[in-house]
């Protein structure tokens, strides 16, 4: 499994946008289908909020890739 670093600039990104800018989802709508399909985890959990708020401290999984969120 493949694990990347984020480095959140705000307080928060929303998941779908998190998923195009690591390159995970080609594009937002991309990332916001993946997520209602039950595909992303964060934190261990299935996440189908498409903007859920991903702060700096969460993991989240997609595939066989994990993205650790650190503060900027």
């Amino acid at each position: 499994m493949q694990t990347t670093t984020f480095e959140l600039r705000g307080e928060y990104i929303a998941l779908c946008d998190l998923l195009k800018l690591e390159g995970v989802a080609d594009s937002g709508g991309q990332g916001k289908s993946m997520v209602a399909e039950g595909l992303i985890k964060v934190d261990g959990e299935i996440e189908r909020r498409k903007t859920a708020k991903i702060r700096a401290g969460q993991v989240v999984q997609a595939f066989e890739q994990t993205i650790q969120v650190v503060a900027a």
